[in-house]
């Protein structure tokens, strides 16, 4: 659909009123931006003085929580080193013991390896973690970002249009 006017853009978004455009319609509105002719959308736009700051809160916001995840996953990584590093030392603990049979001893060695092989895969599963949840945010900042450029750059079609008109020989 194209939108001509900003009633049909009000009326998509289901709002009355551009002062009852929340931060999940702004998004929405700014999907729509596209299917907008361009002078009703930068018509609507210069109504936002607040839309770069949206999009940079949007940023801030994500990175916090980004942040926070990883902060979690950090302690949490610690804990899993640690059990796994504990268990291993009760298992030293137990190999030193000069009663054992070679059975015992073998499988004391095979629980050593195991832990290994388990904080190995623990190790994995967090890289593969931290890469989805940068992912996350790099497509997320991404998104704010080009809010953000949308609404600078149809104020500089604005403003180069608005000069063009005042000063012909331009």
């Amino acid at each position: 659909m194209r939108y001509k006017n900003e009633a049909e853009i009000m009326q998509a978004l289901g709002i009355d009123s551009w002062r009852n455009l929340s931060r999940d319609k702004m998004i929405r509105f700014a999907a729509m931006m596209p299917d907008m002719d361009t002078e009703v959308a930068l018509k609507i736009v210069e109504q936002f003085p607040v839309f770069k700051d949206f999009a940079k809160d949007a940023v801030d916001a994500m990175e916090k929580a980004h942040q926070s995840t990883l902060s979690a996953n950090k302690q949490s990584q610690k804990h899993v080193h640690r059990a796994f590093r504990e268990i291993r030392e009760i298992l030293k603990g137990e190999l030193s013991k000069d009663d054992l049979s070679w059975e015992e001893k073998k499988f004391l060695i095979e629980q050593i390896q195991e832990t290994g092989r388990l904080e190995f895969q623990k190790d994995s599963e967090n890289k593969k973690f931290l890469d989805a949840a940068l992912r996350k945010v790099m497509v997320g900042a991404g998104a704010a970002i080009g809010l953000a450029v949308v609404f600078v750059g149809g104020k500089l079609i604005a403003e180069s249009k608005d000069g063009s008109e005042e000063d012909p020989d331009a």
